[in-house]
């Protein structure tokens, strides 16, 4: 009994600490050694118990205390994830710095203010980010443009459309970096973006993959919404091929229209000219004033006239620019499986039973109508009926399994529930029954009480005496005595037996109900 009251103690004992210890959260994960010492030494001074996991990289608060310790923790500026922000500015002292410390600091700080902005998207456990900003000098004709680089480390792999995301996000943050200037590579050092400063092939070749894929993702998504309605959900499988144009074509028409004629502008000229031609010689005569200026022979006399007209015609013209980007579908394919129906059967069971093929041709003109199909692109829609090798059934006691899935929260609650029971059941078997077994025992091994005829109890010696005497009154006969006390006492203890017996049997019926009693009558004692 004493072991079994010392190891009850102790279960006790540690149920109370495991009740009362407050409930462990995650306050930050994934720190740096810097992160987490200067996260220990705040909690530290703000009297906060915590555990530290992962060697140093994950620590743990109480739960009650996690959103107000997260809230203190910011107003000091942590987590600082490793890199140094714009807080390097708070602290410095700029009365003595150069510029040359100053551009120093001021690309930390973006280095750094980009590296926390990176680690907030999904997938991303850490970044690292350079920058290589060329300086800026006078008189300078060829600038050189800057770029960028980022070591990341990741959960699984990045698809195209989050590193493109990344590049433009670095490169709109810095003046004058291009998307196309910031090289990213992954922890185990696959280069995901070359950086290389060019757009051409490859650069087109992964956003035409991307958007391959997108495409095929959507008329996969429009397909399967329809036969989900016609056939069931899951009783499909469909798959998408698409070829995209790669071509890119850029043309340029100049018409000239010579029936669309139209003047422009007119210009006339016309101009007389004479000449006159005399024979005679100069006199003096004739060169006196008031001479006689017709002397001689009469000359001769040319008259000349010119007309001159410059009209300008416009003849219409249309010049046309057309580009056609690359990304036009070429050709598309789309492959459809589709089960059977399953009806019962004359004793129940399941059967399985093929479609028709006019059910397959409407199912084959629905999916036609709903990806574009075009024949003058060779597009193919195949739509085929085969049995899966699990029916409905299967699938939906999958599904019911899932019922019976457990957290890690639900099993230490069961496993406390476990606990308690058991201590519960070794405290009623090694406690309470053999207390109750020991105090039945003495009730039966208890002499009963005997009555006088006053009805006071008798004494041992007392009994001796009465049992010595003859008792015999005159004119009785000589058989043995009849003492009435002594049967009544006996016919007490026959009924004493009796009830305890009765008592014995309602406790072995009734045990829990029992252990009850008892322990309110224990209780009352106490």
């Amino acid at each position: 009994m004493g072991a079994v009251a010392a190891i009850l103690v102790g279960v006790f004992a540690f149920i109370m600490l495991r009740v009362t210890a407050p409930q462990m959260t995650p306050l930050y994960t994934d720190l740096t050694f810097e992160d987490s010492s200067a996260i220990i030494s705040q909690l530290d001074s703000l009297a906060i118990p915590y555990q530290i996991q992962n060697d140093g990289a994950t620590l743990l608060v109480p739960q009650a205390d996690v959103f107000r310790t997260r809230m203190r923790l910011a107003e000091q500026g942590l987590p600082l994830g490793g890199s140094v922000g714009y807080e390097i500015f708070d602290k410095a002292d700029t009365l003595g710095s150069t510029s040359f410390v100053q551009n120093i600091n001021r690309t930390r700080a973006l280095e750094g203010e980009l590296a926390r902005t990176i680690r907030s998207i999904g997938r991303i456990k850490s970044a690292r980010v350079h920058l290589v900003i060329p300086e800026r000098r006078l008189f300078q004709r060829d600038a050189q443009p800057p770029s960028a680089s980022i070591a990341l480390s990741v959960r699984g792999e990045l698809d195209p459309g989050q590193i493109r995301a990344i590049q433009h996000l670095v490169a709109t943050a810095v003046e004058g970096l291009q998307p196309n200037f910031v090289s990213i590579v992954d922890e185990t050092g696959r280069l995901l973006a070359s950086g290389a400063g060019d757009q051409g092939e490859g650069f087109l070749a992964s956003s035409l993959q991307e958007r391959t894929q997108s495409m095929e993702a959507r008329l996969r998504s429009q397909i399967e919404e329809i036969l989900n309605s016609v056939v069931g959900v899951g009783r499909s499988r469909v798959r998408v091929a698409l070829e995209l144009d790669h071509t890119r074509i850029s043309e340029t028409q100049e018409t000239f229209d010579p029936d669309g004629q139209v003047v422009r502008s007119t210009q006339s000229r016309e101009e007389n000219s004479s000449t006159t031609g005399r024979q005679g010689g100069v006199t003096a005569a004739n060169q006196v004033p008031g001479g006689d200026q017709q002397t001689g022979e009469a000359g001769n006399r040319d008259i000349a006239n010119q007309s001159e007209e410059i009209v300008n015609y416009e003849i219409s013209k249309s010049v046309k620019t057309e580009v056609i980007e690359a990304g036009g579908i070429r050709r598309l394919s789309v492959a459809v499986l589709v089960d059977g129906v399953y009806a019962p059967d004359a004793g129940g069971d399941m059967v399985y039973a093929p479609r028709t093929e006019e059910e397959l041709a409407r199912i084959r003109t629905l999916v036609q109508s709903a990806v574009g199909f075009d024949t003058r692109r060779g597009d193919t829609v195949e739509v085929v009926n085969l049995r899966f090798a699990q029916s409905p059934h299967g699938i939906i006691g999958e599904e019911e399994k899932g019922l019976f899935e457990f957290t890690r929260a639900d099993l230490m609650r069961f496993v406390e529930l476990g606990v308690l029971f058991l201590i519960a059941l070794l405290l009623t078997l090694f406690a309470v029954r053999p207390l109750v077994k020991r105090i039945l025992a003495k009730e039966e091994e208890a002499m009963p009480v005997l009555l006088g005829a006053d009805g006071q109890p008798l004494e041992p010696a007392m009994l001796a005496d009465h049992s010595g005497q003859s008792g015999l009154g005159e004119g009785e006969s000589d058989g043995p005595p009849r003492i009435e006390w002594l049967e009544a006492a006996q016919a007490q203890g026959a009924m004493q037996v009796a009830t305890i017996a009765k008592v014995g049997a309602l406790i072995d019926e009734y045990p829990n109900e029992a252990v009850g009693i008892i322990r309110g009558w224990m209780n009352e004692a106490a």
